[in-house]
């Protein structure tokens, strides 16, 4: 990779139902991310840190205690969205990649926000145990993190038009699920409505992984002209990844990761990526975290021989 990085921290976990995912970044860094890309070669350009409201200072209660808001933290999650998509923003201006540590997985509307103001046409590759793809009123929990991707695609709305979505609405056509494993019965219907490529585990155990990643780099990358991965850690099986605030059993196996990730760097098409549900304080002597820190480095270019 000849792109210098910028590396962009986002210590947040309101979004998801179980804290921790705000000490995922940190933990990244204290194990030896930057250390490890040093010795692949790469650059890191920069590193930044969006500030976030601390889950510590919040309770359940405050968070239910409106009725009239269904989705948790709503206030919260735009602050660090407008804050994080600024980032992003200056990252790519300076010629750098923009590489996103979560922190949960409302942080992709942050990402999402700063480059479908880049970008013309942007392509996401989305490995997830979880579509995502819930609304207020679809969402079992209210948790942001399983609305992320709906909000970027127009098809949900956090403050009923007191916060506009920036950039431009994502393109279903363009949208790629890897993983998934545990959707909602409207993320469903969702789903084969708008046409979205959705590869299941079903297709990963019946075509294999390089059969789906081939196809996911073709439909990602059609007409595009960026590509951004994200990648919740929870799309990896929970033997291999338990550090994680939602796990689902079956998923994606460790070779099959790296595979996927082996693949994406070979095509040359990934532009962006963010790495996000690392929970330090649901792991198992960091096994999630140094595997979020591996599967970072494959997708830059890491490779067994």
């Amino acid at each position: 990779m000849n792109m210098p990085l910028s590396i962009i921290q986002v210590p947040f976990g309101l979004g998801a139902g179980r804290r921790g995912a705000e000490l995922g970044p940190e933990c990244l860094m204290q194990i030896g991310l930057v250390r490890h890309l040093n010795q692949l070669g790469i650059t890191v350009g920069e590193e930044r840190r969006v500030g976030c409201t601390a889950a510590a200072v919040h309770s359940e209660a405050a968070a239910t205690a409106a009725p009239v808001r269904k989705a948790k933290y709503v206030d919260e999650v735009i602050a660090m969205s407008d804050a994080l998509s600024e980032q992003v923003q200056a990252s790519i201006e300076s010629g750098r990649f923009p590489l996103v540590l979560g922190g949960d997985h409302s942080i992709a509307i942050g990402t999402l926000a700063g480059l479908t103001q880049q970008y013309q046409q942007l392509g996401v590759i989305w490995f997830d145990a979880h579509a995502d793809l819930n609304t207020e009123e679809t969402s079992p929990s209210g948790n942001v993190h399983g609305m992320s991707l709906a909000v970027a695609l127009g098809r949900a709305s956090l403050t009923e038009g007191q916060w506009n979505w920036p950039g431009k609405s994502l393109n279903p056509k363009n949208i790629v699920l890897v993983g998934s494993r545990d959707l909602d019965p409207g993320e469903r219907s969702y789903i084969r409505e708008q046409g979205i490529a959705c590869f299941t585990m079903h297709d990963i155990d019946r075509y294999g992984m390089l059969h789906v990643m081939k196809e996911t780099i073709r439909i990602a990358s059609d007409g595009t002209d960026g590509v951004h991965l994200s990648f919740d850690v929870d799309s990896v099986d929970p033997v291999e990844a338990p550090g994680t605030g939602t796990p689902v059993r079956g998923g994606v196996s460790y070779r099959e990761a790296h595979l996927a990730l082996e693949l994406l760097h070979e095509s040359g098409i990934v532009t962006s990526a963010e790495f996000v549900e690392v929970n330090p304080s649901l792991d198992t002597d960091n096994r999630t975290a140094r595997l979020a820190l591996e599967l970072i480095g494959t997708l830059l270019g890491d490779r067994i021989l």
